[in-house]
C-alpha cells in the first residue's frame, strides 16, 4: 500500500484487516519524514519510506498518492514487473507515460473511482446519453471535501467522457469547466463540468440530462471511503491474475 498514512491508504489496510478479507498486506509505505513512518497500520506490518523493498515485498500494490509519487513508483515497478492499481488523480504527462512503460512489464489497473456503484453509473450515463439524444443537454455537478486539490474530479472527468461517448462527442472538446460573464446561448453539444468543494462530503457526482420539458438525473453519493477502499482491493486481487496490459473497473465488474 503506497501512500499507507492517507486516508485511503488506511482504509485500504482496514479493508484487509477485515475478518474474511481475501488479500494480505505485504507492506506499507509512505514519504520519507511522514508522521505515518514507523507506525503498524496493520498486525505485523509497519509503514516504511523505502518505496524499493515495499515493492519486492508483494505481488500487486495499490497507490493512493500524488502525480509525481506515483511517477516514481511507476518508474521503480517497470523494472520489478509489479502490478499497480492506480488511484491517483490529476496525473501529469509524465506520470501518465510512466504507467505506460510500467504496462509492457506488468498489468496496470487505473480508475478514477473504485466504488462498484459509480463505475456502474458511468455505463447507466453512456446509456442514457445515446437514448435521449441531441435534444438533452448535459451537464456534470460534482462534490467534494475541502481537502482535495484536483478540480474536476476524475470520476466527473469519466462522467463526461461517458456521456460523450454516448452522444458521439470527443470529451476534451465538448467539455467546458464551469461559466463566467455573457457567455451567450448554451451550444447544443456542450457538456457544463462543474465542481463544489467543501466541508467533509466524501464524492457526489451527478449526470445531467436536460430536455424540454422534462429532465433525468444519475446520481451517486459516497457515504464512507470504505466503498473506495473495498473496490481497490477486490481490483488488486482481479488483477493479479492477469498478464501485463491496461485494465479499468470495467473489466473487473465484467461490465
Amino acid at each position: 500500500m503506497l501512500g499507507a498514512g492517507g486516508r485511503m491508504g488506511r482504509a485500504v489496510a482496514s479493508e484487509l484487516a477485515r475478518e474474511g478479507a481475501a488479500g494480505i498486506l505485504a507492506a506499507a509505505c509512505d514519504r520519507p519524514g511522514s508522521d505515518a513512518v514507523g507506525r503498524e497500520i496493520a498486525p505485523g506490518v509497519r509503514v516504511g519510506d523505502d518505496l524499493a523493498e515495499a515493492l519486492a515485498a508483494c505481488d500487486v500494490y495499490i497507490d493512493f498518492t500524488s502525480p509525481e509519487a506515483t511517477r516514481r513508483a511507476a518508474r521503480e515497478a517497470s523494472a520489478r514487473g509489479v502490478a499497480a492499481v492506480i488511484g491517483t488523480t490529476g496525473l501529469s504527462a509524465e506520470a501518465e507515460a510512466a504507467l505506460a512503460e510500467l504496462a509492457v512489464a506488468a498489468p496496470v489497473l487505473q480508475a478514477p473511482n473504485f466504488s462498484l456503484g459509480v463505475n456502474l453509473v458511468l455505463e447507466l450515463a453512456e446509456s442514457a446519453a445515446r437514448a435521449l439524444g441531441h435534444e438533452f443537454d448535459l451537464e456534470i455537478v460534482e462534490a467534494h471535501h475541502r481537502h482535495k486539490r484536483d478540480a474536476p474530479s476524475g470520476t466527473a472527468r469519466a462522467l463526461a467522457e461517458a456521456v460523450a461517448a454516448g452522444r458521439g462527442l470527443d470529451a476534451g472538446e465538448a467539455s467546458l469547466g464551469g461559466r463566467q460573464g455573457d457567455v451567450g446561448a448554451r451550444p447544443r453539444d456542450e457538456i457544463g463540468v462543474h465542481a463544489l468543494r467543501g466541508g467533509s462530503v466524501v464524492g457526489d457526482h451527478t449526470a445531467h440530462f436536460l430536455g424540454p420539458s422534462e429532465r433525468v438525473e444519475i446520481t451517486h453519493r459516497a457515504e464512507s471511503r470504505q466503498i473506495f477502499a473495498a473496490g481497490a482491493v477486490k481490483a488488486a486481487l482481479w488483477l493479479a491474475q492477469r498478464p501485463a496490459g491496461r485494465y479499468a473497473m470495467r473489466d473487473v465488474l465484467g461490465l
